[in-house]
């Protein structure tokens, strides 16, 4: 008959470390988000397709191209902005040169009036040899000379302002053609992405077809619709939140163990970077008055698996230990 034999363990006092074990997603403390360009004009609220897209998970350097929006549609108007900038100018070449000859033709006739006047005055200095009829009649024609030539004076100087005037209106439906090329070629300038800063390409999600799924090449996007985000992998942290009774442990610099959900075996050192100043609500699913605080805790080292929106936790280690236990 074989007797039982209980598993016994030794007893033995020491002190315990106090650990608080919080949970969260892993991201990038340094970071640039990638959004859709806003064009200018009647149409900044058109969507816009992405013709380039680097890979997901891709690590990019600086000034690399990133994205690449289709911009054919934006470049076929700017050639027509551009054939009318180059006709409008064209036109106004040729108006001043019709105002020169228009106001050479004009200048000829106001001196003819000018030596008519001349004239007439001249003819009716000879009225004691003529008729008092005839004297009148001369004194009529030196009167309709001055009219005249006054007449003429007075139109150069409207037809002077009508032709700046003129050359004006040019000059300004020009400048407004130039300023509308302009701001487009801003607009075709953003539809090339380059990386602000080097690091990893993360992809964000986007409606298509009925569902959710990361953006790729081909998706219509809108303006300013975030597609992308370039994080830096040498910053990563994890994202956590601590219940507001047990936050009062916590302290800027303690030590942390971080451990990943999607690799098991794994784990990171780090310590506590940032402790949220104001309490938040944890969500519509819970109680309102259950209140957590933002805890950031960066990661030390660097791995390629170590990517954002990883579900992690970490364990960190109080300052508070329990002596005699």
């Amino acid at each position: 008959q074989q007797s039982h034999v209980p598993d016994t363990v030794t007893a033995t006092s020491g002190t315990v470390d106090r650990v608080l074990r919080l949970s969260g997603q892993t991201s990038a403390r340094v970071f640039t988000n990638v959004v859709a360009p806003k064009q200018t004009g009647p149409d900044s609220g058109s969507e816009l397709i992405l013709v380039k897209l680097v890979q997901p998970g891709t690590l990019v350097r600086k000034g690399e191209l990133v994205a690449e929006i289709d911009a054919q549609s934006l470049k076929d108007h700017l050639d027509d902005i551009n054939e009318t900038i180059r006709q409008g100018k064209a036109d106004v070449v040729k108006r001043k040169a019709e105002q020169t000859a228009e106001w050479a033709a004009f200048e000829q006739t106001l001196r003819v009036a000018q030596a008519d006047l001349e004239k007439a005055k001249l003819d009716a200095r000879t009225t004691p040899l003529l008729t008092s009829i005839e004297r009148e009649l001369l004194q009529l024609s030196v009167e309709e000379a001055d009219a005249r030539y006054k007449e003429l004076q007075k139109e150069a100087s409207l037809r002077r302002q009508s032709n700046e005037a003129e050359l004006r209106i040019l000059e300004i439906t020009a400048q407004r053609h130039q300023r509308h090329h302009d701001r487009h070629s801003v607009d075709l300038s953003r539809f090339t992405i380059y990386a602000p800063l080097g690091g990893l390409a993360v992809m964000q999600p986007i409606w298509r077809d009925g569902e959710m799924g990361q953006v790729r090449q081909g998706d219509r996007v809108r303006p300013g619709q975030l597609f992308m985000k370039i994080a830096d992998p040498s910053t990563m942290q994890v994202e956590a939140y601590a219940n507001q009774t047990e936050s009062g442990d916590l302290r800027v610099g303690q030590k942390a163990e971080i451990h990943l959900d999607a690799f098991p075996g794994m784990s990171f050192t780090g310590h506590v970077y940032s402790i949220g100043a104001l309490a938040t609500t944890s969500g519509w699913r819970q109680n309102y008055y259950i209140r957590r605080v933002p805890v950031l805790v960066t990661i030390d080292g660097q791995d390629p698996r170590l990517i954002p929106v990883l579900s992690a936790s970490t364990d960190i280690q109080l300052e508070q230990s329990l002596s005699s236990v």
